[in-house]
């Protein structure tokens, strides 16, 4: 599904890590942990194509990501990828509901009872209508992972996505995130510092700024 290979990634002279080589497989769930520092956030928007790599490429099912152009790399990022950023990105100009429903109405795809399942199974039902001003940040992530996972995409990335909630409620999050992967068939890289991400994943990958160290399951 997806194939990382020799990746570097650099600012101006200042490296953040160099020779990184991965592959994920369809339904896997995999942790990516690592220093502080040491590029795991940066190594998540190399790998979608947000941000250009210095030296490596990245696949996805045999196609080169790096060698596409920007919008091809949009309409990529659209049809396939799920990504749940650190810092939410969630639109304030609309209601949960539709910050949710947006992936699928950019693939011209609405489906209202998909919108609600995701609100569902995070834990957000009577919250369609709500404005993101007037939820708690643990809320706003949850609402970040449903609108990241309604389109189904093959590949999802998620960065921290458990940060701002609290242990219960990381745990059924993890849970939700990894089941839903192997449900569907995903490939799944998440970065983390929760140990009940390891302890759900199939291996766990430790990023050092010299590539990347598989430490098993």
């Amino acid at each position: 599904m997806l194939e990382v290979h020799a990746l570097a990634k650099s600012y101006g002279d200042v490296p953040v890590f160099q020779q990184v080589s991965l592959r994920i497989e369809p339904g896997e769930f995999v942790v990516l942990i690592g220093e502080s520092g040491v590029g795991k956030s940066t190594l998540l928007n190399c790998i979608a194509g947000l941000e250009e790599v210095n030296a490596g490429s990245v696949a996805f099912r045999g196609r080169s990501i790096s060698a596409l152009d920007a919008d091809a790399r949009a309409r990529w990022r659209r049809e396939y990828l799920g990504f749940v950023f650190q810092a939410f990105h969630v639109l304030p100009h609309l209601n949960v509901a539709d910050n949710v429903a947006l992936p699928l109405l950019l693939l011209q795809r609405p489906d209202a009872a998909r919108v609600a399942l995701m609100l569902e199974r995070v834990g957000l039902p009577t919250l369609a209508e709500r404005w993101p001003a007037q939820l708690s940040g643990g809320q706003l992530q949850r609402v970040a992972l449903a609108r990241a996972l309604v389109h189904r995409p093959a590949l999802v990335l998620a960065d921290e996505p458990t940060g701002n909630l609290d242990p219960l409620q990381a745990t059924r999050t993890l849970e939700l995130l990894a089941a839903t992967v192997r449900e569907e068939g995903s490939a799944c890289l998440l970065v983390t510092h929760a140990p009940a991400a390891a302890r759900l994943a199939d291996r766990v990958l430790r990023l050092q700024s010299d590539g990347v160290v598989d430490t098993g399951g």
